[in-house]
């Protein structure tokens, strides 16, 4: 539903490339104009792998925004339109080094998606849990137990904030 108050007026930047498509606009709020700046973008997905008792991360990838490397949960994008499960699969493959018949069971956390920051992008951030048979994760990087302590240790290390929300999100459902 949209507002009378806020209407899109003309496009001052149209910018497309493989990552993204940067847009420009005019919106006219009641009495005052605006340049308005947003991204399209393809979704993202997460998988929080679990081993028996433990969570587990591939080795830190470095992310060009922070200029670091960073600890986080295996990740990627996620085309509309694409099966969600076989991209999760996949992500676990290419970051942990897991052979899709590993996966003893992939539950989605939620299925509608999180925006990931709705004033400048479209773009939502799905997720799943991956419990993992035994000893079929060859890349790891670290390991957290799952446990009140261990799971403050693991939130100190991670500075994603979707990897932080998954994992709350996650950690909130086991106290049900």
């Amino acid at each position: 539903m949209t507002d009378p108050e806020w209407q899109v007026g003309d496009r001052f930047v149209d910018l497309s490339t493989s990552w993204f498509h940067l847009i420009g606009e005019h919106i006219q709020a009641g009495d005052r104009l605006l340049d308005y700046w947003r991204i399209e973008k393809a979704d993202s997905l997460i998988v929080l792998p679990i081993q028996g008792d433990r969570i587990l991360l591939p080795p830190p990838m470095y992310r060009p925004g922070l200029g670091a490397e960073t600890w986080d949960f295996p990740g990627g994008r996620c085309p509309q339109g694409s099966d969600r499960p076989t991209v999760a699969a996949e992500v676990l493959r290419r970051e942990l080094g897991i052979a899709p018949e590993a996966i003893a069971r992939l539950q989605s956390l939620n299925s509608k998606g999180w925006a990931v920051n709705s004033s400048f992008s479209n773009q939502v951030l799905y997720s799943f849990v991956a419990h993992l048979q035994e000893g079929t994760a060859p890349q790891i990087g670290k390991s957290y137990e799952i446990s009140r302590a261990g799971i403050s240790v693991l939130l100190a290390d991670l500075t994603c904030l979707q990897c932080r929300a998954v994992l709350l999100d996650w950690w909130c459902s086991q106290a049900v």
